[in-house]
């Protein structure tokens, strides 16, 4: 008897897939967007890369709420006039969202973006830590 490995999370997602196909968490995936995000300490800053290649940067919006970083943007379907017979067609295109937690606070008036060769990063400078003092209570 052939062994089969077990990938729950497979399993998991094609459940979703089936179950819910219009919840925009789980459709990003299906539209073959990748919303992998890398999140880093360099120096001073923390740094937030995405890979969003075919995205136009005048359509990607970052915003900060309560420690989260919200990148949101749309990749737009291309207008032709003459019709394509398709062998295979998996480059999607349609809105997408992105929430990544935050490590630490940071200065989010002074976060900067880039975005070169379909690479999207943002530099946020990390706030200071507030340092405590102790105060030593003499008893009387």
């Amino acid at each position: 008897m052939a062994m089969v490995r077990w990938e729950p999370f497979k399993e998991m997602e094609k459940w979703f897939e089936e179950e819910f196909p219009i919840i925009p968490m789980f459709a990003a995936p299906r539209m073959g967007l990748d919303l992998a995000v890398d999140v880093f300490e360099e120096k001073d800053n923390v740094i937030a890369e995405m890979n969003l290649p075919g995205v136009n940067p005048e359509k990607i919006e970052i915003t900060f709420h309560d420690g989260l970083l919200k990148i949101t943007g749309s990749r737009d379907e291309e207008k032709e006039t003459k019709e394509k017979n398709f062998y295979c067609k998996e480059i999607k295109r349609g809105v997408f969202e992105r929430l990544v937690r935050l490590p630490v606070e940071v200065k989010t008036e002074k976060a900067d973006a880039q975005y070169k060769k379909g690479v999207l990063r943002i530099v946020m400078p990390k706030k200071e830590e507030i340092k405590t003092e102790k105060v030593r209570i003499t008893v009387h």
